[in-house]
């Protein structure tokens, strides 16, 4: 990339300039779905038309993308930087890789939550840079101040500013040490909403000075530990900006805010331009990216029409609109990102031992992080020799569900008398009635839910799995454990024993049936 990285650092032409403000994702796990491979062509004709500065990645193969990549490169005018939200490791996006358990699970690990957290990311830098990604869109940098919240959740560290601080700050060193370049979001902090700003615009009503002792500590944190880009968040805060105008929008909040209060000399980047949070502000794709430049934005995400989008902003500034001095500013610091991208050591471990490595320490996270949310714990260990009906509620299902969740396999290997029922959105009434039959007559009960914040999803139970809930444990003694929010467990104080895995990983799955055979 160091020779590009030259070229690029010279004057070039305006809507080249203009293009390398603009990221386009490749590959989608949204309708309509499609991979890294197959969403090749598409790019490849879209670099012919403009020079767009770098990609997003979602749904690749450890076997092939890499290789994907690496083409589109030698086909761009300009290095691509490549982003992805890899929250949980390289293997949320890349499919054959290492997926971790989500945030809240490493500060369940008390006193090692910083030692381990720096090496999952040190790894996953490794591994990232390898399949030739070199932006990861995290730390989550969001205090988790409401429970309620449908899309923060556990992706954040949880709720107390100062340790989210501690383990934003350790995330950021070890994507350091990895050769990745971090991304501290949702600024300035989506932790204190109760709506997702993929399919609404929220509100956090906090003044000034709440924010600074909580949802601003973190993010100072990532200013302090150097982070080189922090990404907006489609949410209204009338306490920094009382016009109301969301975060990713507002110069009062990007400029005046991050910029001149806190010091930021970094790249600002819109959340993805896709999102309803920010939509709602306008509907056309060149007048967005439009305001977005005007408040502060360096870096335009998930531009839904690049063409017309590049032509709205060449017009923007043959009208007066929008500034040569502005679009130099963010050029510029993005060009700046590729330096640092292009500085990176050399990875010299070989893909081999960095995935040894990283399963070696996503099973030790998922195994740690398990909590007994009560203090008492009578009815565990479970016992092989007896019977037991495991039962696992699932509010949502997507096409990248397995047709059975792993746990099912793990309390096989364990209990030969079982019975493993998993219900969804489509169990039918019938379905319920069974289970509750089934759970009579076993000696033991085992319920897990899985409530976890998913973009476009419902968080929490349905209707019909909350009222199940609450008849068995009112019928016989029961494990509740929880692949998700502790908070979620908190609405049944009636069940025996609770149990918090914090994540639905396979890991962790994996680890919840050990947990319960041997506790």
């Amino acid at each position: 990339m160091s020779n590009a990285i030259r070229e690029i650092s010279q004057d070039i032409p305006l809507r080249d300039k203009l293009a390398q403000l603009m990221f386009v994702r490749i590959g989608s796990n949204l309708p309509p779905v499609r991979t890294v491979e197959e969403d090749a062509e598409r790019i490849e004709s879209l670099l012919g038309e403009c020079a767009i500065g770098g990609l997003l990645l979602f749904n690749g193969r450890q076997d092939a993308t890499a290789q994907t990549l690496a083409h589109l490169q030698c086909l761009s005018k300009y290095p691509l930087l490549v982003a992805a939200d890899i929250e949980r490791g390289v293997g949320q996006q890349l499919r054959g890789e290492t997926l971790f358990p989500h945030a809240m699970a490493f500060s369940a690990l008390g006193d090692d939550a910083e030692q381990h957290v720096h090496e999952f990311a040190r790894l996953t830098g490794l591994a990232a840079r390898t399949n030739g990604i070199h932006i990861s869109f995290s730390p989550v940098a969001d205090v988790n101040v409401d429970p309620r919240n449908p899309i923060i959740a556990t992706r954040s560290f949880g709720s107390d500013p100062q340790r989210v601080s501690k383990l934003v700050s350790a995330y950021i060193a070890g994507c350091k040490a990895g050769g990745l370049l971090a991304t501290a979001k949702h600024f300035p902090g989506h932790g204190n909403t109760h709506e997702d700003s993929h399919h609404a615009l929220p509100t956090v009503k906090a003044s000034r000075e709440e924010m600074e002792t909580c949802e601003l500590v973190p993010f100072k944190a990532a200013i302090t530990a150097e982070v080189p880009l922090i990404m907006t968040a489609h949410v209204r805060y009338p306490g920094l900006d009382p016009s109301g105008t969301p975060a990713t929008l507002s110069k009062p909040i990007l400029v005046d805010l991050l910029r001149d209060s806190l010091g930021f000399q970094g790249v600002v980047a819109s959340d993805s331009l896709l999102m309803e949070g920010v939509k709602s502000q306008s509907q056309n794709p060149g007048e967005l990216a439009l305001k977005t430049l005007l408040a502060g934005v360096d870096l335009l995400l998930d531009v839904e029409d690049p063409l017309s989008t590049l032509a709205a902003l060449e017009s923007a500034v043959a009208n007066g609109h929008l500034s040569i001095e502005r679009i130099d500013e963010a050029y510029q610091r993005v060009c700046d990102l590729k330096q640092q991208a292009a500085a990176a050591d050399t990875v010299s471990e070989s893909m081999q031992s960095i995935r040894k490595q990283t399963e070696l320490l996503a099973k030790q996270v998922a195994k740690s992080s398990i909590q007994l949310v009560t203090a008492e714990k009578q009815l565990l260990p479970f016992a092989s020799e007896r019977s037991l009906c495991a039962v696992l509620l699932r509010p949502h299902q997507s096409h990248l569900d397995p047709p059975e969740q792993p746990l099912g396999a793990a309390l096989r290997d364990l209990f030969p008398d079982l019975e493993y029922r998993e219900l969804g959105p489509n169990a039918k009434p019938e379905d319920y009635s069974q289970m509750l039959n089934i759970a009579e007559k076993s000696d033991q009960v085992l319920i897990v839910q899985i409530v976890k914040p998913a973009a476009w999803h419902r968080f929490g139970l349905l209707p019909e799995q909350d009222a199940f809930v609450k008849q068995l444990i009112q019928k016989r003694a029961c494990v509740l454990a929880s692949l998700g929010t502790p908070e979620s467990l908190d609405v049944y104080p009636e069940a025996n024993i609770r149990i918090c895995a914090y994540s639905d990983v396979p890991f962790s799955q994996e680890a919840l049936a050990d947990f319960i055979a041997s506790a």
